[in-house]
């Protein structure tokens, strides 16, 4: 499950990476507009500026802004940074891996093999989902909402 950490994260990375051209935003904007509490986005921020994610600059016009264009920050690496490995059991784990206590062997566990999949999905798709693919994403469904809205007046 996805923390409310990695959800405030995503939603501020989404609104810096629609505004680009904009300079750096001060974490009070982004808090008010995104409705993330001030204190909360700033441990955020500053962890996703200490694995590179994103960038700041002090003083006057300062603020934070991306680290790298939109299409080179994966959903995955956010939520990896932020909430640790995305593998449901350690045993699964790429970047965390220890065996379960309680498993017998786990070259014949069904449940690990299971969690395994689960793992190499979510990774799949999480590592190859970028700020900017879900932007365009965005774009799109509000495209088609607008053309259900036509149709339906």
């Amino acid at each position: 499950m996805l923390s409310k950490k990695s959800k405030y994260a995503l939603r501020a990375l989404l609104a810096l990476a629609r505004r680009p051209s904009e300079g750096p935003v001060l974490i009070s904007e982004l808090a008010e507009q995104e409705g993330i509490p001030k204190k909360f986005l700033e441990l955020i921020l500053l962890e996703l500026k200490n694995n590179g994610i994103l960038q700041s600059k002090k003083g006057k016009g300062g603020g934070y802004f991306l680290g790298r264009k939109p299409d080179a920050i994966s959903l995955g690496e956010v939520i990896r940074v932020l909430d640790g490995p995305l593998a449901p059991l350690p045993c699964v784990s790429q970047t965390a891996y220890h065996a379960c206590e309680e498993c017998g062997d786990e070259a014949t566990c069904g449940i690990r093999a299971v969690m395994k999949d689960v793992r190499d999905a979510t990774s799949t798709i999480l590592d190859r989902e970028s700020l900017a693919d879900v932007l365009r994403r965005t774009e799109r469904l509000q495209q088609e909402k607008k053309k259900v809205l036509v149709y339906a007046i």
